[in-house]
């Protein structure tokens, strides 16, 4: 079967927006946001970094400090401000501004869709935003699938727990690395924490002296942190016999869910799928579709019941192109979990589609620098992710 590469999936995902554009347009003509015009586009980078450095997975080198992501703020001749962080960079924004430069908020998004064209993607979370503050609403409340006065909550977990007990590699701090570090997040907030697995793919050798730490990292926060629940991730670095070994070895320890234990394939699927209904983990979920997504092959473990949550990027695939998502995804019965890995805006977005739309068994947790932010309302609270009554997506630049 013929794999789509993530630029031929969200070619594909985003047919859609060109089509519906005139109809969206003209839904939005006669709401507030046809009262407003876009006057001014700028950008400014924005400092996430992380409390802490954050080391290396199954298949990529130490992560380093966090990121610094480019963000674009629009105002109107009205007074009102939105911004987001761009999909793509500030170059990006410079050569598609003048798509925005002097139309009517309404000509750009429509609440009830989204953004009215592909051309408008680099301004997705930004008209997002803006399109909340001038409807006074949070963004969540504005992409509601029903009126309600409260959003969908749902648990948030750390993904920030990667084989720091690894480094540095001349002393490796073991175990005890990756208990401070849960007891930090767990400070913070958290009741989740999604583990890394995959050792024993590149950095430990023989490969089973890697296996044989991934399952003592798991049984020994497990048994550190009765309170919490736990989910595994491999990067896709495991085979499904790694796999099934790492599983017998955690026997009896709930996992909320595995996240990309091999790259996605029907036959290694449906051999997990099996195996896990058998030995005990039949309430635990299968995650995958974050990195280079084989679309077809998802959407057939999706027709054969053997994925039960996507994980496509917020912003990779883009916060209209997942409302879309969403839906279809709700029709066929599957859970969404967008990734949001490297920046806490992404969680914050990620939250606010799934505060609005539901279907989301958790969220991903990206904790970072509050200097250029203010999150605002969007706080993490007996391990979930409150979200906020003040409109757009809550957040304020600060300076």
């Amino acid at each position: 079967m013929n794999r789509l590469s993530r630029r031929q999936f969200n070619v594909a995902a985003l047919g859609l927006l060109t089509t519906t554009a005139a109809r969206s347009a003209q839904a939005a003509k006669d709401s507030p946001l046809s009262e407003h015009r876009i006057t001014d586009v700028t950008t400014r980078r924005i400092d996430l970094t992380w409390p802490r450095r954050v080391g290396r997975n199954a298949v990529k080198g130490v992560h380093g400090n966090g990121p610094k992501p480019d963000a674009c703020i629009l105002k109107t001749d009205q007074g009102a401000t939105g911004w987001g962080q761009i999909r793509g960079d500030r170059n990006t924004v410079a050569r598609s501004q003048h798509d925005v430069i002097g139309k009517r908020v309404s000509e750009l998004i429509d609440p009830a869709q989204g953004i009215a064209t592909n051309d408008l993607l680099p301004f997705d979370f930004a008209l997002h935003d803006l399109a909340g503050v001038i409807l006074d609403q949070p963004v969540w409340k504005m992409i509601a699938d029903s009126d309600r006065d409260q959003p969908h909550l749902v648990p948030i977990y750390s993904g920030m727990i990667y084989f720091d007990d690894l480094d540095p590699p001349d002393a490796p701090a073991g175990l005890d690395k990756l208990i401070e570090e849960c007891r930090w997040d767990y400070d913070y907030g958290y009741r989740q924490f999604k583990l890394k697995i995959g050792r024993g793919h590149k950095w430990m050798k023989p490969a089973a002296a890697g296996l044989e730490r991934d399952i003592a990292a798991v049984r020994t926060i497990a048994e550190t942190f009765p309170d919490c629940e736990l989910l595994v991730d491999a990067n896709n670095g495991y085979t499904i016999d790694d796999c099934l070994a790492f599983l017998e070895g955690v026997k009896g320890i709930p996992l909320v869910w595995v996240e990309e234990p091999f790259h996605e394939n029907v036959a290694d699927y449906q051999r997990l799928h099996a195996w896990m209904q058998e030995n005990g983990f039949a309430k635990t979920l299968l995650a995958d579709g974050e990195a280079r997504p084989d679309t077809p092959v998802l959407e057939q473990l999706q027709r054969e019941g053997l994925l039960d949550v996507r994980l496509e990027d917020i912003a990779g695939l883009g916060f209209t192109p997942w409302r879309r998502l969403m839906a279809r995804l709700k029709q066929q019965g599957i859970l969404a979990s967008p990734h949001t890995w490297g920046s806490g805006l992404k969680t914050i977005y990620t939250a606010h589609l799934v505060g609005g739309m539901g279907n989301a068994p958790t969220v991903e947790g990206v904790t970072c620098s509050h200097a250029d932010v203010d999150f605002g309302e969007n706080v993490i609270r007996d391990g979930k992710l409150q979200l906020p009554s003040a409109p757009g997506f809550g957040l304020t630049l600060k300076r």
